[in-house]
């Protein structure tokens, strides 16, 4: 079947400026123009733009969504099974926060009560889930299961205080990291500040730092689209520039 951008839009419950918008921007092209100029879609667009929305839904910039649909290993029906375990791990931090919620109010009404700890619990497991979500085979095939573990265990033990100092750090280096790719220089001094952020950024994350694992990590970010999908989403070659600034702040690059 096919449709125009009034019908599809209708459809999908979205509006046509934003279907107009995705084929714009090379997102979601139309399969062809008819003889009045307008835009007709069929099945494989139809398809395609449920994989969008699903990504969308997921909390995907529309920069990492159309790195991801527009690659040449994009494989739709890996791309379901993907979408049906981020939406159950979804699912389950919503269980978790509702439990949250819940004895939170039994607290204020004085029938339990509930340490600091607890009050924070679901916050930060949702945090694990969603990288494990996103991450977590990628990273447990390249450092192992027992240093993704230990990795979990120490986000989820993370005080209030860290939890704080932890989101203050990632927007310092993003906010450094936006400065340094200004001069163009990777070994300048904002880039290896923003490289040394990063360090201490990890430190929360990983139980033990090498300068190996930095490096490592760092050419990631450029190998895997989706690491590099969102670093490149505010300034493109954001990644790479991160990546070399981090090879020279190890020693792996003079």
């Amino acid at each position: 079947m096919e449709y125009t951008v009034q019908k599809l839009g209708k459809l999908a419950g979205i509006s046509t400026r934003t279907l107009r918008y995705y084929d714009e921007i090379g997102m979601l092209k139309p399969a062809r123009i008819n003889t009045s100029g307008y835009r007709i879609y069929g099945q494989d667009e139809v398809d395609r733009l449920q994989q969008i929305l699903f990504y969308r839904e997921l909390g995907f910039g529309l920069e990492q969504i159309k790195s991801i649909v527009n690659s040449p290993s994009f494989d739709g029906t890996q791309a379901l099974l993907a979408h049906r375990e981020h939406l159950l791990d979804r699912r389950q931090q919503l269980d978790q926060l509702i439990s949250n919620v819940e004895k939170t109010i039994a607290v204020r009404e004085g029938r339990t009560t509930m340490s600091d700890q607890e009050k924070f619990e679901g916050f930060k497991q949702k945090l694990i889930d969603d990288n494990e979500a996103k991450y977590g085979q990628e990273i447990r095939e390249k450092y192992g299961d027992d240093v993704v573990n230990k990795s979990n265990a120490k986000l989820k033990n993370m005080t209030q205080a860290e939890h704080d100092e932890l989101t203050r750090l990632a927007e310092e280096v993003n906010a450094t990291l936006a400065q340094a790719l200004a001069t163009g220089d990777p070994a300048g001094p904002l880039a290896q500040k923003a490289a040394d952020l990063h360090r201490q950024w990890l430190s929360f994350y990983w139980s033990e730092y090498t300068k190996e694992a930095h490096a490592g990590l760092a050419q990631m970010y450029v190998d895997d689209e989706r690491f590099k999908a969102y670093y490149d989403a505010a300034q493109p070659g954001t990644a790479e520039f991160l990546r070399d600034a981090i090879h020279i702040y190890t020693g792996r690059r003079q």
